[in-house]
């Protein structure tokens, strides 16, 4: 059994693991940067330990973390998502330590972390995977070039070792392949220090389709259906939906069969993702793993009805999984919209300050995630996230009307929030219907900005037609 677990992140996240592990009567413990004392989940946990004055370096400091977690007691150490939750160099000090990391084996994030690892185990298994190429760093600029023909244009370079949307060019012609290549190299040294690139076909307007994984210690792994999240900007994911609401019963199935059988492939334990691309032929393709909770965990949770952090919690203590697929019956739809503070109008830049007035949305359907509270100073050093509104329905006509009274309810004053923005993507009739892809928001952008209210009264007609010009210069380029 599990007695006192240490919480290796912040925020939103952070809360969200407090929770669970008091509905397990864990013991838990938080850990923060001199930034972040006031943050919530600072306040309400059992301890907490302070790991430095800089706002990000102590959340990445694996040895630091493990020194706490000793010192303290924690028999077990929970990542969350972001910072370490994906280094495997981390999981393998707390191995070391004889501290328990909720997640996967080291070994296992070591492999499913490099895309271009991923890929060759996930060929070798029969796993469908885009057309691409192993790592690109040491051909030359002809041979790479040669590569792009073979695989036809556009296409895509990615960081073997990325994430979040960092790490990724799009090309599409022969010209542009050299800048894109070193930019993209420098980008991934920036964020992941590891400069590795590979090459893929570049799947144009998929829908980006996601199942939630869990497996035991002994082999048992089942999949808990898909999440669509499908509707991004920038490879940033804005709104994630359970089930997906424009694929059949029968796809479902094929698809859902397939990532477990990737997950086996690997001998995978824990919460984890697995991610394709559909394309509008119904042909999906692996795309990567994710060996963590996922931010978009909740709307899982709410259709089936299965908190998977108390399951991780359980699973790493060494508990059989009590639940095989035929048990898994999602019922209904649940939406979760990503609040950010972020000035739509200034190309979302991020709007850090302090929150005046905060009044969560409420009534039956309706959670919220958040760390966030009146009075809070919302720093800038980290990911502009403030609040996950899920609201859940029993038909997916029903839960976009409920996301969209929701929105207009959620208050949160003297910081900008995207929520106007996230209101006018629930006017948007495709965004209705359940059919968009992952050009939604580009092909809507001037639709959606002339939709959204800015209480603020900036200029937005200046606004609009600057980034109308820049989607037309974006496509003229193509």
């Amino acid at each position: 059994m599990i007695h006192k677990i240490l919480i290796a992140n912040r925020g939103e996240i952070a809360v969200r693991i407090i929770r669970a592990c008091r509905d397990l009567h864990i013991k838990n413990v938080a850990i923060f940067t001199e930034p972040d004392r006031e943050c919530l989940h600072v306040k309400i946990a059992d301890e907490a330990y302070r790991i430095g004055t800089d706002a990000i370096r102590g959340y990445l400091d694996g040895k630091r973390i493990v020194e706490i977690a000793k010192a303290c007691g924690a028999d077990a150490i929970h990542p969350g998502y972001g910072f370490l939750s994906e280094n495997y160099e981390f999981a393998k000090e707390c191995e070391d330590a004889g501290i328990i990391f909720i997640g996967p084996k080291s070994d296992i994030i070591r492999k499913m972390g490099n895309k271009n690892i991923a890929r060759y185990l996930m060929s070798k298994n029969g796993i469908p995977v885009v057309p691409g190429t192993e790592k690109l760093n040491n051909n030359t600029l002809e041979e790479i070039k040669n590569y792009a023909e073979r695989i036809g244009y556009p296409v895509i370079l990615k960081a073997s070792g990325g994430g979040g949307g960092r790490g990724i060019r799009v090309v599409y012609k022969e010209e542009e392949l050299e800048n894109a290549f070193e930019s993209c190299k420098r980008e991934a040294l920036s964020f992941f220090n590891d400069d590795e690139v590979f090459m893929e076909k570049y799947i144009e307007n998929p829908r980006h389709i996601e199942f939630q994984i869990l497996g035991d210690n002994y082999g048992n792994i089942i999949h808990l259906c898909e999440r669509d999240c499908s509707i991004q900007r920038r490879h940033q994911k804005v709104i994630e939906i359970a089930p997906c609401p424009s694929i059949s019963e029968s796809l479902r199935k094929t698809i859902g069969v397939t990532a477990v059988a990737a997950a086996k492939a690997v001998g995978y334990t824990n919460a984890g993702t697995i991610e394709f691309l559909l394309d509008d032929y119904n042909r999906f393709y692996f795309m990567e793993m994710n060996t963590r909770i996922q931010v978009e965990h909740p709307i899982t949770e709410e259709v089936t009805g299965i908190d998977l952090v108390v399951r991780q919690i359980r699973i790493a203590s060494g508990a059989i999984l009590d639940l095989q697929q035929s048990d898994i019956h999602p019922r209904g739809y649940a939406i979760e919209v990503r609040i950010t503070a972020e000035n739509v109008w200034k190309d979302f830049v991020p709007n850090p300050g302090k929150i005046s007035e905060y009044f969560p949305a409420l009534g039956p359907g309706v959670r919220v995630d958040s760390h966030i509270y009146k009075g809070y100073n919302v720093p800038p050093f980290y990911d502009s996230l403030l609040a996950k509104l899920i609201v859940k329905a029993t038909s997916y006509d029903q839960v976009v009307n409920k996301l969209e009274r929701a929105l207009k309810e959620f208050i949160i004053n003297d910081v900008r929030t995207t929520i106007p923005f996230l209101i006018a993507i629930t006017k948007i009739k495709e965004f209705r219907r359940g059919y968009f892809d992952t050009s939604f928001i580009e092909t809507h952008m001037q639709e959606l900005l002339e939709k959204t209210e800015d209480h603020h009264q900036e200029n937005k007609e200046e606004v609009i037609a600057a980034i109308a010009a820049a989607l037309k210069k974006i496509r003229e380029s193509r």
